[in-house]
């Protein structure tokens, strides 16, 4: 069956509500994908299908696919890795997996994060130099798949919560959360921030992390240090190297430090995931 591919480029303040129209297209096998092609924005989505092309208006290009297998390609795009002390890989490879690391099994989905964005493996090295100890209450804001609050709670072995609000997206990260066993010590709620009572409740936080976008991590800076104990940390990403400095700007004013960072490379560009712990 022919395959074919179709993209739209979107304002960043577009993305959201673009890829929401989208979710029904789920249910016919068609991949939802998107990223940030410039700072700032804006975002390519890109959606890949087989057969009956869905009905999209003009602004839309579309692109004729060769005859392939598409969901065994896109299978074999997402092939396991290892960061920090985790091996993370999807569900239809098991073996491999290096001695002494944590298995994170994520599959690609509508759900961001699987892992292999320079911006979700900042955050995963990052994590694994924070002591345990200092780590007792922790929560993973815009928590699109679960990876992070699932890493965490593996590496940890205690109860982390998480919200998105994608209530789809927190669907996605329940199931994550039982595939990785820790169903139990992990939970999710639909949220915008920390606008929840089930996260406003388990305030302050030893630790906050939000792999999300720098628009939203400078607006989300005031409720960020409210709800952060003094001497606790937010792990922030999902930011562009040049746009590091506004964060750390936003969050200084909140008697924030930067403790350490991490950069790296994908797509092209460079992302930064920064440590900063509260004074």
């Amino acid at each position: 069956m022919s395959g074919w591919k179709a993209w739209l480029d979107v304002p960043a303040s577009e993305r959201a509500a673009q890829e929401q129209a989208l979710e029904p297209l789920n249910e016919d096998g068609v991949v939802v994908t998107s990223r940030e092609i410039s700072r700032d924005g804006p975002w390519r989505i890109e959606i890949f299908g087989e057969g009956a092309k869905p009905k999209l208006d003009v602004t839309w290009q579309w692109e004729t696919l060769p005859d392939k297998d598409w969901v065994a390609e896109n299978q074999r795009s997402f092939q396991p890795f290892s960061v920090g002390p985790f091996w993370v890989h999807p569900s239809h490879i098991t073996v491999g997996q290096p001695a002494g690391t944590i298995a994170l099994r994520i599959d690609a989905g509508l759900a961001f994060g699987t892992g292999t964005h320079a911006t979700t493996r900042g955050c995963l090295e990052l994590l694994a130099t924070l002591d345990p100890d200092e780590t007792l209450n922790a929560v993973d804001v815009g928590c699109g798949s679960g990876i992070l609050a699932i890493a965490m709670a593996k590496l940890w072995q205690r109860t982390v919560i998480g919200g998105d609000n994608d209530a789809e997206a927190v669907g996605v990260a329940r199931e994550n959360a039982e595939l990785n066993g820790v169903g139990a010590l992990s939970r999710f709620v639909t949220a915008a921030g920390l606008q929840a009572y089930e996260l406003t409740a388990r305030a302050p936080y030893d630790l906050i992390v939000a792999n999300i976008l720098s628009g939203p991590l400078v607006e989300l800076a005031d409720s960020f240090a409210g709800a952060t104990r003094p001497g606790g940390r937010v792990l922030l990403s999902g930011l562009l190297v040049e746009q590091a400095d506004d964060i750390v700007a936003a969050y200084s004013r909140k008697n924030f430090l930067v403790e350490r960072s991490v950069d790296l490379e994908s797509g092209g560009a460079w992302w930064r995931s920064l440590m900063l712990r509260r004074l």
